[in-house]
């Protein structure tokens, strides 16, 4: 195929499918038990100058205690796979973890506004950057997954997008109609927050999943985060609800909550108070500094971090504001 153009994007993880086949031939798929605890699985599982990628869509579905556990373990110089992340992303700007990114979707909270701190972070010119759409890194994700060096589609053609992209403009050998390749990636570790899973890493998961299920197969190491553990006996009598499976994980953690604040579908609402003090403490650097330490830096988990937000009164209200929702949306329907 003759390359006609290639983007001046950086490759900042992985990319051939032959050395991520040699590290995942060496990977351990027994079926153990890989239950830890979060400040356990970051410990071993995510290092500094490490490649992360962060699951869930939007604020929904977000590991946010392995974030946290992040910053209060003081991991630097990580890459981040910026995919739909908004509440993940700002924290990991917070505590100045990232020092390249491919972006896509990165410092907006959606319909919440734009994270002050995280564009600051940016624009200060500390943090290299790939460009990609949302649906490219879709596509460097299920290659990875699918173990391929790139898949073919035409978007991005003609944009600064491209020019400014990792991907690049082929011939393509059956039409001579140009194609753009897009480039595998595959990160060294990623994080996904699952409904249930079993301690040896089966999971199942509803709602949207975006690109969760490559992801887990493209991550080198993943770390699951769950809100209840299940026997597995529980799992094996209907495996077809099995979404990940045990020999792509690395460690579980049962982390009840642990898309707070941000919402977990058919379980808890976003906490949208708690997220717009986020915003207002942003918007100055003294400010930001104070919050983290009373939410993040000062405590000892996630579990103390849900106490100082309300505890589980506070979760129960968010988790009968899903299921109101959820009935009114049936009703509408």
């Amino acid at each position: 195929m003759d390359v006609l153009e290639r983007g001046s994007g950086e490759f900042f993880a992985t990319h051939d499918p032959e050395e991520a086949r040699q590290f995942f031939l060496q990977k351990d798929k027994s079926l153990v038990a890989k239950v830890m605890t979060v400040k356990e699985a970051v410990e071993r599982f995510v290092q500094d100058s490490d490649y992360i990628a962060i699951g869930g869509f939007g604020a929904n579905r977000v590991p946010v205690a392995i974030c946290h556990e992040i910053l209060r373990q003081g991991r630097k110089n990580l890459g981040f796979l910026g995919h739909t992340s908004t509440h993940d992303f700002q924290i990991l700007c917070a505590g100045e973890a990232i020092d390249r990114c491919d972006i896509a979707y990165i410092i907006g909270l959606e319909a919440r506004g734009l994270s002050p701190n995280a564009r600051r972070y940016m624009e200060s010119g500390r943090v290299r950057v790939t460009e990609n759409s949302n649906y490219t890194l879709s596509m460097r994700i299920k290659a990875a997954a699918m173990g391929v060096p790139f898949l073919v589609s035409r978007n991005l053609m003609g944009s600064d997008t491209f020019a400014k992209s990792a991907s690049a403009v082929v011939t393509c050998p059956f039409t001579g109609h140009r194609v753009v390749l897009h480039p595998a990636i595959y990160p060294d570790v990623a994080a996904i927050h699952v409904h249930e899973a079993d301690v040896y890493g089966n999971c199942r998961l509803r709602g949207i999943t975006v690109s969760d299920l490559d992801l887990a197969r493209a991550a080198k190491r993943l770390i699951i985060t769950a809100e209840r553990l299940l026997p597995a006996e529980e799992i094996r009598r209907d495996p077809s609800l099995t979404a990940i499976p045990y020999y792509l994980v690395d460690a579980v953690c049962e982390v009840p909550y642990g898309s707070y604040p941000g919402c977990m579908p058919y379980e808890y609402f976003s906490d949208e108070p708690h997220l717009r003090e986020w915003l207002e403490a942003e918007e100055d650097p003294e400010r930001l500094r104070a919050f983290l330490e009373r939410t993040i830096y000062s405590v000892s988990d996630f579990s103390e971090y849900i106490e100082r937000q309300g505890g589980i009164a506070r979760m129960m209200e968010l988790r009968r504001m899903e299921l109101l929702i959820g009935q009114e949306g049936c009703q509408d329907g």
